[in-house]
């Protein structure tokens, strides 16, 4: 896996502030993407097992709240367990919270996305659609997109969306 950048402190993508994982890679290719030179999946620099935990170690600074993960594309991130042991390895070493972009839906993750995801707090899903944009959306940038509470979905056994406390 590839990664494009990482943000040390990031206030624009999550609750508070986060240490934030760009990564490399997406097929979507939304018209009016952000990050189109991220859509490369050779774009970057590689997610070495020494990247992963320098970008760990950021997010420990006790003036970050959690981490954040986007793209490129964060769940086309399968091919390995790169993205999966990331994201477990979080857990393990600061138990913060993980917010996690997707333009794949839920209902439609496979079994690996849906392992990766388990480990996610708030998954921010569906592809950005130019003709539904709106500024003024907090975390997203298009109405059809949702900010789902991924432990009271799984828990539920419906989707359930993240609210602001």
């Amino acid at each position: 896996m590839n990664y494009a950048q990482i943000r040390k402190y990031d206030v624009a993508n999550g609750v508070g502030i986060r240490t934030t994982l760009f990564v490399s890679g997406c097929h979507f290719n939304c018209p009016g993407c952000f990050n189109k030179e991220y859509q490369d999946y050779n774009y970057g620099n590689e997610f070495t097992k020494e990247e992963m935990q320098k970008f760990i170690d950021l997010g420990k600074s006790d003036n970050v709240s959690g981490y954040s993960i986007l793209g490129g594309e964060p769940l086309d991130q399968i091919k390995d367990d790169t993205l999966l042991n990331t994201v477990k390895a979080i857990k393990e070493q600061t138990n913060k919270t993980i917010w996690m972009w997707t333009g794949h839906l839920f209902e439609k993750l496979n079994d690996k996305q849906k392992e990766i995801v388990s480990y996610v707090d708030v998954l921010v899903d569906g592809q950005f659609i130019e003709a539904q944009k709106n500024m003024k959306l907090s975390f997203r940038g298009s109405e059809n997109q949702r900010l789902i509470d991924v432990k009271k979905t799984l828990s539920e056994g419906k989707i359930v969306l993240w609210e602001r406390e």
